[in-house]
């Protein structure tokens, strides 16, 4: 495992040093998600493209009508589960860099969405885990082992695999009740080592990819309101202790050459506004543009504070797309499109490919 690092190759600079390479464009397939939606309109203007258009663009016809291609997509759309996933293509001067934001629960869901996708496993040089929780980290020696294989099979490294060093054994959130649901418990780093990852271990903020994305480490909490996942309990071994804050969640974080910088944050339980300001600390300037992924507002103990992140994120963060997903929340999802769509919410759902390219001289 490597040394925590905190310094990176960029004109962009935060107090800690670390940030990314502006890049000329940024595409993320969204591989694991709680939906799945390939129906809904999206706002004019919205670099997203639905699962639909994935397919009708990736599978040959099946007939032709009136000398048009006949696409079977149904037969080809993902699975939807409860976890999340996001593949980052980041394109700077003609050359690619591709990274992995976590893997979900289950391996075998992640290796068949992205088969459908047609997703290049040995192109994933990186897999970087957000939190330790197992919606997101459960298939990491499966997908690991799958993405090695291939890498080795092209001749390439194995992939890096950059998680937290400070894991838990088991999760799980405590009922007003009393009882505990635990979440299965956590995948050790020996066996995510044994499937082909070079393992690595950073708590603090660092380049990815040779700089094309940037990892952050601890989230500072700055919002009164958002303050951790109410309930939530970590055991080490068969200690367990109350954890709200959950600070080795980070967030991955991208800059598109006159667009912004893209931040994605799994599950948001330090705060989807404060993974926000977080992000922009390492960007001095530079507006942000999309917030991808689970804003954790689901929930009777977490509702409440929807009024004050909406607000925030509109009057504070003011991004140019919202795509909530995940753990969000109908509640908190309808919140925000009544907030920022037609032209600013394109939803995370499984299948989702956004675009981001650059703006700009």
């Amino acid at each position: 495992m490597s040394a925590d690092a905190t310094t990176a190759d960029s004109h962009h600079t935060s107090r800690d040093g670390a940030a990314s390479l502006p890049l000329d464009e940024l595409v993320i397939t969204v591989v694991v998600d709680n939906a799945t939606d390939s129906l809904s309109s999206i706002g004019p203007g919205v670099p997203q493209l639905p699962e639909m258009a994935i397919h009708m663009m990736c599978n040959a016809p099946t007939r032709h009508l009136d000398g048009h291609p006949c696409v079977d997509v149904l037969g080809h759309h993902c699975v939807a589960c409860h976890g999340f996933s996001a593949l980052l293509r980041g394109t700077r001067d003609g050359t690619t860099r591709t990274a992995l934001f976590d893997v979900g629960p289950y391996g075998d869901v992640w290796l068949d969405n992205a088969e459908r996708l047609g997703i290049d496993l040995a192109s994933i040089e990186a897999v970087f885990l957000s939190h330790w929780h197992w919606d997101h980290s459960g298939g990491l020696p499966a997908v690991v082992g799958a993405i090695a294989a291939d890498r080795r099979a092209a001749g390439f490294p194995d992939p890096i695999v950059d998680l937290h060093p400070d894991r838990p054994d088991q999760r799980g959130i405590r009922t007003p009740g009393g009882p505990v649901g635990l979440l299965p418990p956590e995948p050790t780093f020996e066996a995510i080592a044994a499937a082909g990852a070079l393992v690595e271990t950073h708590a603090e903020a660092h380049p990815l990819a040779d700089g094309w994305f940037l990892g952050s480490g601890a989230i500072e909490r700055v919002t009164t309101y958002e303050t951790g996942l109410v309930g939530h309990v970590s055991f080490h071994g068969d200690v367990a202790v109350p954890d709200p804050l959950i600070m080795d969640e980070r967030f991955l974080a991208a800059h598109v050459r006159g667009r912004g910088v893209t931040v994605l944050s799994a599950c948001s339980h330090a705060g989807v506004v404060n993974a926000c300001l977080g992000a922009g600390s390492h960007y001095p300037g530079v507006p942000i543009d999309v917030v991808l992924g689970g804003y954790h507002l689901a929930g009777g103990a977490m509702e409440p504070r929807i009024d004050e992140t909406v607000r925030d994120l509109a009057e504070l963060i003011d991004p140019r797309l919202v795509a909530p997903g995940h753990c969000t929340g109908w509640r908190a999802a309808a919140a925000l499109a009544a907030r920022f769509a037609p032209d600013r919410y394109g939803p995370s759902v499984v299948g989702t490919t956004y675009v981001l390219s650059a703006e700009g001289g």
